[in-house]
């Protein structure tokens, strides 16, 4: 590999200020891990070519979403023959519906998904409509179970995720296993849903069959018009906030952290994923400016990358999130607290896994800034 072989993407950015798409072309030299960006438009040089750490190789394919320097970028196109040749790929998204009886189990099923090799892109936790289940199950409309289906899956919040990976489709389905669960537990038994099923029903989750149903039922749970979908689940009462950071999302620790929060005497209400922007995630952490010395470094990190937001309510009022959280520095979090959240999965007290509401009065406020004024 020379030092100068790169890699061209042509990459989108949404620039909230004049609410238009820039297109920049972004060059990647693998040799060093360098980025160098160009502005599309005004054909001039936006970004000198710098190293940065937290892009990856892996990272670089058509229909991602990577961040650089806080910029959330949708890679759009290939920039040129060479990069096309050599990065193109199989690379696919579909849907994985997790259905309402994956509830206690989301984390261990959220964990087989991201062990599979699959990118989590997109995800939201919704309350199906009958309609909106009608619409979901069209084609099992002439099978005798049809009424116990739609029943069913609008019995209770589902999590809708977008996954991405290679051959995406077929390896979601075949880590799914047959519909059946019973016939799973012997024809496929280290299955999603041989492992956590009950019979043809009640099976954890879905998943499209073919590229048309997987690009149509993804866009009933994410409308590309800027729609909004099925409703969100979050209750806005008796509630805290849980942001799980992206350093955590990046490192594979997202179904360790739910398992922890729910086998904790938790219950997660909400749960979305999102793309904090510089702005934001000022609005969001202002309470710590000029009171917490890492205010700077805390903003870099919540928008270095995607965070999942959860709305979290005390089944045990003996109970508080806060305290299961730990301390903000993980290193104190392990001597003093070690079962925490963040003496398990924090790294520094940058990146300490989570972020929770600090006081319970603002436990409301934070939860309606996500679930209420960044989802709309």
């Amino acid at each position: 590999m020379s030092q100068d072989e790169r890699y061209v993407f042509i990459a989108e950015w949404y620039d909230p200020n004049a609410s238009l798409f820039r297109r920049y072309e972004l060059l990647y030299y693998p040799k060093d891990g360098s980025v160098e960006m160009y502005d599309v438009k005004n054909r001039c040089r936006f970004l000198n070519r710098t190293k940065y750490e937290d892009l990856h190789f892996k990272d670089l394919f058509v229909g991602n979403r990577i961040t650089v320097f806080s910029r959330h970028l949708n890679l759009v196109d290939y920039g040129d023959q060479y990069t096309a040749r050599m990065l193109g790929s199989c690379k696919e998204r579909t849907l994985a519906l997790l259905k309402p009886d994956t509830a206690l189990r989301l984390g261990e099923v959220i964990d087989m998904i991201i062990n599979s090799g699959f990118t989590i892109t997109k995800a939201k936790m919704m309350k199906l409509t009958r309609g909106e289940a009608m619409d979901l199950h069209a084609s099992h409309q002439a099978k005798p179970y049809y009424n116990e289906l739609l029943e069913f899956i609008t019995s209770g919040p589902v999590v809708a995720m977008e996954i991405l990976g290679d051959d995406a489709i077929s390896r979601w389905k075949q880590l799914l296993g047959p519909a059946n669960s019973v016939v799973a537990r012997t024809d496929a038994p280290g299955s999603i849903r041989a492992c956590f099923g009950t019979d043809n029903i009640r099976n954890v989750a879905h998943g499209p069959d073919s590229l048309a149903s997987a690009a149509s039922e993804l866009e009933l749970f994410f409308p590309s018009n800027g729609g909004r979908g099925p409703a969100g689940t979050a209750k806005y009462t008796h509630c805290t906030c849980c942001v799980i950071k992206p350093h955590a999302i990046k490192e594979g620790l997202t179904g360790k952290i739910i398992k922890a929060i729910l086998n904790g005497g938790f219950d997660i209400s909400a749960l979305q994923m999102f793309y904090m922007d510089r702005a934001n995630t000022e609005e969001f952490y202002a309470v710590y400016k000029g009171v917490v010395a890492e205010y700077s470094e805390m903003v870099v990190e919540l928008c270095s990358g995607p965070c999942i937001a959860l709305e979290i309510r005390q089944v045990d009022p003996e109970k508080v999130f806060r305290d299961y959280c730990g301390p903000s520095d993980p290193e104190i979090a392990r001597y003093l607290r070690p079962g925490t959240l963040r003496a398990l999965f924090g790294k520094n007290k940058i990146q300490n896994a989570v972020h929770c509401t600090d006081l319970p009065e603002d436990g409301l406020l934070e939860i309606q800034y996500f679930f209420s004024i960044l989802d709309n």
